[in-house]
């Protein structure tokens, strides 16, 4: 028995999903459109990176291929393919509860394109219970530009900003050091409790720092208050074996702190590769490892960073090398993603897409799995490899 890696590329979709349309998605191709702007010389910047985008290890595990790119690669040395989603939304805890085994089947709970977005006696229930003095924001907005916006007010009037998305989610946004770190996940865990009648996905705390527009930033303690997946997992399967589940990033946020073992976190792509890396030197056999890179997501799709974006896939590639060095035989990996965030489509919001699965490791026997039809076919897959008992939705690959 071996040890399983899953790492999901946050929004990496490789081409709009058979039922795009149906979320105004039609034509979003993340990867597609990233790797044509790059080929154009639109993704150029100096100190940072030029030319046509370089992906020589996940090209030669089989990316190319699966996207439908070509590329130089024939044969890829990875069992290599894509996934469509069966949940209902396109959102994050939506696509990695599907890869762990658990597609999401019903309806989340969103809030309207109005201002005010939330219903007053929300709001009126949470600032009594919190003693607040009010609140900014009340609407649909990009997080970083509300801080922009609202953020010298929220320090001013002690009133913490809350926002929201196409997602199914509630984001709260107040000063680290002057309305306290502690006191915002206190809200938050309060708004959570009065969220769950309208079947919202998750409160996201966004605390950052900084004394004026211009220097406002977000930290790396963000926390996500998600409701609990609806079926056991396949992380909570796993730690049911009395197996170690390592979770890097925010996933234990994504699966609400169920099925997880030990939860390591980094400030940023690099950091969390870092932790990965710690991780995977440290599980024993029939561990699982599962990574989220959030970046690509947060810091450059929702942004519409193309150039960003390439940068950030390129250093990420370039440390696969290291992630194999430190694989053992019988070990397997996954790399793939939640949904897109296509940089060069209309809006920010996530983009309905099929993500890559390329999964590899020394003993593992190149092979096109074509399209899978869930992603649950990665969590079963992981399943098979680890000795568990399938669950309810997907199939293996292997």
């Amino acid at each position: 028995m071996a040890r399983a890696i899953i790492m999901v590329l946050d929004s990496f979709g490789i081409g709009a999903a058979p039922d795009a349309a149906a979320f105004g998605d039609e034509g979003a191709d993340t990867f597609g459109h990233i790797a044509a702007a790059c080929q154009a010389g639109e993704a150029d910047k100096p100190g940072l990176r030029r030319g046509p985008l370089a992906l020589p290890n996940l090209e030669r595990l089989g990316l190319f291929a699966a996207a439908g790119r070509g590329g130089s690669v024939l044969r890829p040395q990875a069992i290599w393919g894509s996934a469509m989603e069966i949940s209902h939304g396109k959102d994050t805890p939506s696509g990695h509860w599907e890869i762990a085994g658990v597609p999401v089947l019903f309806d989340w709970g969103y809030f309207p394109q109005t201002i005010p977005a939330f219903p007053a006696e929300l709001i009126r229930q949470i600032v009594d219970e919190a003693d607040l003095p009010g609140i900014l924001g009340d609407k649909h907005a990009s997080g970083t530009e509300i801080i922009r916006e609202l953020g010298e007010a929220s320090i001013a009037t002690g009133k913490p900003i809350f926002y929201t998305s196409s997602d199914s989610v509630l984001q709260i946004a107040a000063h680290e050091e002057r309305f306290g770190l502690d006191r915002l996940f206190a809200l938050c865990a309060i708004a959570r409790r009065h969220l769950d009648p309208l079947n919202i996905g998750r409160v996201i705390a966004r605390p950052f720092i900084g004394e004026s527009a211009e220097s406002f930033t977000r930290t790396a303690n963000r926390r996500d208050y998600s409701v609990p997946p609806p079926q056991p997992t396949l992380l909570e399967r796993a730690v049911a074996s009395g197996r170690s589940v390592h979770a890097i990033g925010k996933i234990a946020d994504i699966f609400a702190h169920r099925g997880i073992s030990q939860s390591l976190k980094g400030d940023g792509n690099m950091a969390l590769f870092d932790r990965m890396l710690e991780a995977l030197d440290g599980a024993k056999d029939g561990d699982l490892i599962f990574a989220n890179f959030i970046d690509f997501d947060m810091i450059y799709g929702h942004r519409r960073n193309v150039v960003g974006y390439a940068a950030a896939l390129e250093a990420f590639d370039a440390r696969l090398p290291e992630l194999e060095q430190r694989m053992r035989r019988g070990d397997l990996a996954i790399a793939t993603a939640d949904h897109g965030c296509d940089p060069t489509f209309a809006g920010t919001d996530h983009t309905r897409e099929v993500v890559p699965v390329l999964a590899f490791g020394p003993d593992v026997e190149p092979k096109p799995i074509g399209r899978r039809e869930s992603f649950a076919d990665i969590g079963e897959s992981v399943a098979a490899h680890l000795g568990l008992s399938p669950g309810e939705h997907g199939r293996s690959f292997l």
